[in-house]
C-alpha cells in the first residue's frame, strides 16, 4: 500500500479519517458524491496520470466506508477507524 500524508503523522488522529491516494484516483467523483458527511473534495489540480482527484477535507469523517465501497479503483481509498478499545486501528482497504 502506498504511504499517504496520514501515515506520516507522528500521532495518528483519534477520529476516523480517509486516505485518498491521488496517484491512483481516476477522477470519477463517485466517492465525493456518495459521502454522507460531505468530507471529500474534488481537486482542480491533476495527478501524474492526468486526472483530477478526490481528497479528504480534513475533518468530519464518520468512518462509514461508503466512499471506499463506491470507489472503482482498488487501493485508492483507505478508511481508518478507531475501535472502542483504541489499541489498534481497523482499516477498510
Amino acid at each position: 500500500m502506498e504511504m499517504t500524508d496520514h501515515a506520516l503523522l507522528p500521532v495518528p488522529p483519534t477520529r476516523p479519517w480517509v486516505d485518498v491516494t491521488s496517484r491512483l484516483c481516476k477522477g470519477c467523483d463517485f466517492c465525493v458524491e456518495a459521502c454522507p458527511p460531505r468530507v471529500l473534495g474534488f481537486s482542480t489540480d491533476i495527478n501524474e496520470r492526468g486526472y483530477r482527484y478526490s481528497f479528504y477535507l480534513g475533518d468530519g469523517c464518520t468512518g462509514c466506508g461508503i466512499c471506499f465501497y463506491n470507489c472503482p479503483e482498488p487501493g485508492a481509498i483507505v478508511v481508518w477507524r478507531q475501535p472502542a478499545d483504541k489499541k489498534e486501528k481497523k482499516v477498510l482497504s
